[in-house]
């Protein structure tokens, strides 16, 4: 029986080639068939999936970019591209809010610092399933929604997501037992100054998502309230000093 004289890669190439002429002729959802058709046979090609998402997005179908924008992300981990990991989790959520990325996040943000990894990094197992709670900054504080999980008195991660100068992103997390704060973690931050650098946060996406079990306390408080007002008041001194 003769061999296959096609590669791999001339079968990636030939699916791309298709699904532009289909473009061209203005027939995108023949383009979307032949692409989805390709990764049946190379599921694991970015190629074809990055045009499949572009081609999902452009012609307003979220869902299908969504889909791709996940599947991407787990291909970028796997290769250790962590900076198109992470663009493709954010993207995933601007085509569907539904979706929750906070687990994606953490993997992304231990893999780039495996060899840092401290006490307040270690996280119970966040549960795969839709957040819990989850919104934008820009309409409810994050003071209201820490009173929201307090009272209640949830289990679980708080993950916020601020984006600057439109590429930088910075992740932050609070954590919760029984609705007290009991840690927080950000890049290169111990927990106390992860803290004051979300209550100093105005705006980005928020999502909270329960976990089975309880963090390690690295923040002792008597009360979530306190612990805000306190924090609140240190960073007023520390600017009026500086004035």
């Amino acid at each position: 029986m003769p061999e296959n004289p096609h590669t791999p890669e001339d079968e990636i190439e030939a699916g791309l080639i298709e699904a532009d002429l289909f473009l061209k002729y203005q027939v995108p959802h023949r383009a979307i068939e032949r692409l989805r058709s390709g990764l049946e046979r190379r599921p694991q090609s970015v190629r074809l999936r990055e045009r499949l998402r572009e081609i999902a997005a452009a012609n307003n179908q979220p869902e299908e970019a969504a889909r791709q924008c996940l599947a991407l992300a787990n291909l970028y981990i796997a290769r250790e591209d962590f900076d198109h990991a992470h663009e493709r989790l954010l993207e995933a959520k601007q085509h569907d809010a539904r979706i929750s990325i906070a687990s994606g996040l953490e993997a992304v943000r231990r893999a780039r610092r495996p060899a840092n990894q401290n006490a307040f990094d270690v996280v119970p197992h966040l549960t795969p399933t839709r957040p819990v709670l989850a919104g934008e900054l820009a309409f409810i504080s994050v003071f209201d929604v820490v009173q929201v999980l307090e009272n209640s008195r949830h289990t679980g991660a708080l993950l916020i997501t601020v984006e600057s100068d439109g590429a930088q992103t910075e992740n932050l997390q609070l954590h919760f037992n029984e609705g007290n704060i009991v840690g927080a973690a950000a890049d290169r931050l111990e927990p106390l100054a992860a803290f004051r650098r979300m209550l100093e946060t105005a705006s980005g996406w928020f999502e909270f998502e329960a976990a089975p079990a309880p963090f390690p306390v690295t923040i002792k408080t008597t009360s979530n309230t306190n612990l805000i007002l306190d924090t609140l008041r240190q960073l007023d001194e520390e600017r009026g000093s500086r004035q």
